[in-house]
């Protein structure tokens, strides 16, 4: 696995390189820029009354926020419900908000970017909330640093044929990173964004701060969250941590905020509306190869890369009689293998090693046989043990996670998040998979993939299906079906011709 780009901060120029910018210097210039484009918000957002909360009781809300402190608070606000919400409570709370938009994707020669630019509209809306409730707003350019800290790790991920985590690395290097290294001089309490997770800091300074999951279990981001440093975990505030998105939808509205209806932001955090095989195709560039089938290694078809596919991937793959999902991947010769029987129960992944561990703690927890395991973000956890096998340094140490169920999609380059009931500990990145019975590749499969001239294979093989099957049934019938009807009648005249006799 390629090794992590360090911290642009520890470089000496890269104070000079970060650039802010009132919003005075930076928004009404963009309006010059593109005013032949539409946008649904007009400048009647300015008006929108400044306290909409008038007989609410906001209190239940601020269990997350910590109402009982004064405190000076760096608030991340994306444009989003999420941030703009959080922003409201730390507001409510009595805090002291100064909010942040961060300008961390731009490259000038994608050709369709600028076309379908996201972020001029994240922040015309992070301006109206703002402006509901008079936080300054400043916009923070880290661009250069979010290119080689993240999207440049990421891109070279892929070209070695493992699936990164941008979300994970964008909070631990760059909203956690290098923002908060850049405002370090500047006195705040605490930085705070709209994820779901809840900070529980200690009563004394000494004491370690802990992430605990969110309330709301299919929202929670503790995952994302997992691989941050004890130094930057004591530094954060998540006023989202303690109420579910139900209710941060209804706090939105009764807040009034001018993004209340806006939809929530999918896909991976440095793309926008930049398709993802379009971004890989630009920066990896495409090569022929071919799919073959795991069990037959029949040849079903050709790709465009490996770097395209990963583990347990079904969509995007071209081939009827599905679903089929990649199983397996030869990153020398460029071939993908796939198979139909994903789920069999003979295909068993449950154990596998995990590198570059990070405990939230900033030490492995006492106790590792009895914790739970996420290995992507979502609801589900796995009952897991985990035994260290140490480095020549902590930050060499490896893990051999055993989890209590199968899981066919552990992906080379995700994340593994620990957890000890709602706690969680930490993470490490997967490595590979253990297990005798990870998926099996038959020896025709292996040996056609090694061909250096895959020419030779000619056309790929005509694909198997219900539908085909279905079909060939109803041929065959009306084949038979006159030769039926004239024996039928040849029958009934023979038949009549031996009553004669």
């Amino acid at each position: 696995m390629a090794a992590l780009p360090p911290f642009s901060v520890a470089n000496p120029n890269f104070r000079k390189s970060l650039c802010f910018f009132s919003l005075s210097n930076v928004l009404y210039p963009l309006k010059s820029v593109y005013s032949s484009r539409s946008f649904s918000v007009s400048s009647t957002l300015r008006q929108v009354p400044s306290s909409p909360l008038s007989g609410f009781d906001i209190q239940p809300y601020l269990s997350c926020s910590m109402p009982e402190k004064q405190l000076k608070v760096a608030v991340l606000l994306s444009g989003g419900v999420d941030s703009s919400v959080a922003l409201r409570l730390l507001h409510a709370a009595g805090h002291s908000c100064t909010a942040y938009y961060l300008k961390i994707w731009f490259q000038e020669d994608f050709d369709n970017y600028w076309a379908a630019c996201p972020w001029d509209e994240d922040l015309k809306y992070a301006k109206a909330v703002c402006d509901q409730v008079d936080v300054p707003l400043e916009v923070v350019h880290l661009t250069n640093e979010y290119w080689s800290n993240v999207v440049s790790y990421i891109i070279e991920e892929y070209r070695s044929g493992r699936t990164p985590n941008p979300d994970i690395l964008c909070n631990t290097r760059i909203k956690f990173g290098a923002f908060m290294d850049a405002i370090s001089t500047m006195q705040f309490d605490y930085v705070a964004s709209g994820h779901y997770a809840h900070v529980i800091h200690p009563f004394s300074k000494s004491g370690a701060s802990g992430l605990k999951l969110s309330c709301d279990m299919v929202k929670d981001q503790t995952y994302f969250l997992s691989h941050l440093s004890q130094d930057q975990l004591k530094c954060l505030l998540f006023p989202l941590g303690c109420i579910s998105k139900g209710e941060v939808r209804r706090l939105a509205t009764l807040m009034d905020l001018p993004n209340k209806d806006r939809k929530d932001s999918q896909g991976i955090c440095f793309l926008g509306k930049v398709k993802f095989s379009e971004f890989v195709a630009k920066h990896i560039g495409e090569r022929e190869g071919i799919l073959l089938e795991a069990e037959t290694g029949d040849f079903l078809g050709k790709h465009c890369g490996f770097w395209f596919y990963t583990i347990g991937q079904r969509q995007g793959l071209g081939l009827p009689g599905g679903p089929w999902y990649v199983v397996a991947k030869d990153i020398q010769h460029n071939v993908v293998f796939v198979s139909r029987n994903y789920f069999s129960l003979d295909k068993k992944r449950r154990t596998f090693q995990v590198g570059s561990l990070k405990w939230l703690s900033g030490a492995p927890p006492d106790q590792l046989d009895q914790l739970q395991c996420k290995v992507r973000h979502g609801p589900g956890f796995y009952d897991c043990s985990v035994k260290i096998e140490p480095g020549a340094s902590r930050h060499e140490d490896r893990a051999v996670v055993h989890i209590s169920e199968d899981d066919q999609g552990l992906a080379v380059g995700q994340h593994a998040a620990f957890y000890r009931m709602k706690t969680c500990l930490g993470s490490g990145v997967i490595l590979d998979s253990l297990d005798e019975q990870s998926f099996p590749i038959c020896a025709k499969a292996l040996d056609i993939a090694k061909m250096e001239d895959k020419t030779k294979l000619g056309q790929p093989v005509k694909i198997y299906t219900q539908v085909n099957a279905a079909n060939a049934k109803k041929r065959k019938e009306t084949l038979q079906a006159p030769f039926a009807s004239s024996f039928m009648n040849w029958l009934k005249k023979f038949r009549g011709t031996l009553r004669m006799f």
